[in-house]
């Protein structure tokens, strides 16, 4: 199968379309034809190396964590799955590699397509969509009348998370620039700052919950406008301890995050709130209710760009570049 692979650990470096062995399928195991696959900024830090201390791939190892595509084969144990249904997933870590043609992927980490959702439109939802779910229903417990605050709006992650908390019955607030305004409005956003000429810090008090996705001064300045009991979930770090354990790291990387953490950690407990590392997993589960609200007309899939498959380099530099509204697709079978 041709599939494009990083031959070494190395900040921006480039993908290289290769001739790959097909997927060995487990009995636990389908065997997926993919039509369409996604972009996301952590297929930029798992090539870069930035988390090959505790996610380690051998390379040449293929990138990419979202997929939507039709089923080929199912292994001996799958009764789920038949071959022809229409799926979508993110595949686990040390499993991902959806820049490619096929991949045998858990059946745990499967839910069917949404009817109502092309390959493209199917593509765009996995990470960002588990992302948000673990965050504000898992994490965060998100109830009706609550306020939510959601950096970076009009992203990826941020486009999901904003109808998802609204779904959820939460006020919602957000940054993005004034371009994109009109945008998170209309997926729900209550209150939207431009982060070009307004400080959040200054506008927004008294919240329940703040999903960062920023910088480390954006989530020290996230704590002040929390309320006592609030909680602060980083999905750009630093990790913490409990993220370590669940990994089940050595006691030295446990010891490195709880020092990555520290500062942030002291000053969340000098004001009352809780602070917690997400770093999403696949949950084949959580991807049904997913599809379940998209189904509904809950949550709309939000897609800036579809490239085709021999431009996947190209679609990564143009998310690295940061300027897409919502996800950049890549079609696999086109």
């Amino acid at each position: 199968m041709k599939a494009f692979v990083v031959d070494k650990y190395k900040k921006k470096a480039p993908l290289r379309l290769a001739e790959m062995p097909d997927p060995h399928v487990g009995p636990n195991d389908v065997l997926v034809r993919i039509e369409a696959t996604a972009i996301n900024l952590l297929d930029s830090k798992v090539r870069d190396g930035e988390f090959k201390l505790f996610l380690p791939y051998r390379p040449p190892f293929i990138l990419g964590h979202d997929l939507a595509g039709t089923i080929l084969r199912v292994g001996a144990n799958v009764r789920q799955f038949k071959a022809g249904d229409e799926v979508f997933a993110r595949p686990r870590d040390q499993r991902v590699g959806t820049f490619a043609e096929m991949i045998a992927i858990d059946a745990a980490d499967l839910a069917l397509k949404p009817a109502s959702l092309s390959m493209e439109q199917a593509a765009s939802i996995p990470l960002v969509g588990l992302t948000a779910w673990q965050a504000l229903v898992e994490v965060g417990k998100v109830k009706p009348g609550q306020k939510v605050f959601i950096q970076a709006g009009s992203g990826g992650v941020g486009t999901f998370a904003i109808q998802l908390a609204k779904h959820l019955g939460a006020t919602v607030a957000t940054t993005t620039s004034a371009a994109n305004a009109e945008l998170v409005k209309s997926l729900g956003a209550d209150l939207v700052i431009d982060y070009k000429t307004q400080d959040f810090e200054q506008v927004l008090s008294g919240y329940d919950l703040v999903l960062n996705s920023q910088d480390a001064k954006t989530l020290a300045k996230s704590v002040n406008v929390l309320k006592p009991g609030g909680k602060l979930i980083s999905i750009s770090g630093p990790p913490d301890v409990p993220f370590a354990k669940s990994l089940r790291l050595n006691l030295f990387l446990r010891f490195v995050m709880r020092m990555l953490s520290r500062g942030i950690l002291k000053k969340a407990r000098s004001r009352g709130v809780d602070y917690s590392f997400l770093f999403m997993r696949a949950e084949g589960q959580q991807m049904r209710e997913i599809a379940k609200l998209i189904d509904a007309g809950a949550i709309l899939p939000v897609v800036d760009k579809v490239f085709p498959f021999a431009q996947t380099p190209d679609a990564l530099v143009y998310v690295e570049n940061g300027r897409a509204k919502g996800k950049v697709v890549v079609g696999v079978s086109k």
